[in-house]
């Protein structure tokens, strides 16, 4: 059984500036709500509800959303204004939540690296907070559909979609064997290639399910592209030494990562999640 999810938040999101001068990135607003929650609530849908966030400096912005605020809550209570911090006090009261520091950035390996005191000897979920996930038609995140990946092989598993073959040097790409159903058995996988070394257009997105022996594997990889501690690379170890699945997932992915990706989650957002919930 999964029950922890992980949430590296260190980074400085510079693609973002002026904004992200002295606001974290994941706190950027989607409609009416901070970028980092629309996935602590698909954690929480998929059963994962210790949170973990691997954060640096300048970010304890996420921690007070994360908490309440007695202050706002006395000022509006009695309002109808008190629903609207339904959703967040609800994830609050049922789920708890962690927080450690990556006093250097050297990657996204290092990062989860970062978070081993707060995940422990067990298998968890890891969110990149960048990557909007919207849920498929049958209201099923992209988390809980990889939760029943891993109950069924036991092993590690992400999340991956095709990407244009002139966009795969932005991504880990794997290569793998077709197992249908949008699985694939990972056999190869390449951090940012260039084009024409690209194995594939099946690029990784920014959900993982990893076993607690990635931390070994972490610790024991060189630093690849830029200097960087890439977690693709110790995936390919397990990868090799045992099974990592890949899944297709179904749904839609946002890169809130560039300002093009967030303008098109925001606009999707407002149309079809927040009007619908307004009624």
């Amino acid at each position: 059984m999964i029950r922890k999810c992980l949430f590296p938040v260190a980074g400085y999101g510079t693609r973002f500036l002026p904004a992200t001068k002295s606001m974290p990135k994941e706190m950027l607003p989607v409609v009416n709500k901070p970028l980092v929650q629309y996935g602590v609530e698909e954690a929480a849908q998929a059963g994962l509800s210790t949170v973990g966030f691997v954060t640096g400096r300048g970010k304890r912005a996420i921690a007070d959303h994360f908490d309440i605020s007695y202050e706002l809550e006395h000022q509006i209570q009695g309002s109808g204004k008190e629903t609207l911090l339904s959703s967040i006090r609800e994830l609050i009261e049922n789920n708890d939540f962690a927080f450690t520091r990556q006093n250097h950035m050297k990657g996204l390996g290092h990062a989860i690296l970062s978070g081993r005191n707060l995940m422990g000897d067990e298998p968890f979920g890891v969110v990149l907070a960048d990557d909007l996930c919207v849920a498929a038609e049958d209201g099923e995140g992209v988390l809980a559909q990889m939760v029943k990946i891993y109950n069924q092989f036991r092993c590690s598993v992400v999340a991956i979609q095709e990407v244009p073959e002139d966009q795969v040097h932005k991504y880990g790409v794997i290569a793998g064997e077709d197992m249908g159903n949008g699985l694939f058995r990972v056999t190869d996988m390449v951090e940012k290639p260039a084009k024409e070394d690209a194995p594939s257009n099946l690029a990784i997105i920014g959900r993982y399910i990893l076993t607690p022996d990635i931390f070994d594997k972490i610790e024991n990889t060189e630093p690849g592209k830029n200097g960087e501690v890439q977690i693709t690379d110790a995936l390919l170890k397990q990868a090799q030494e045992g099974c990592v699945m890949a899944y297709k997932f179904r749904g839609k992915r946002f890169d809130c990562g560039s300002i093009e990706g967030f303008v098109d989650a925001t606009n999707h957002v407002f149309e079809n999640v927040y009007k619908k919930q307004q009624g």
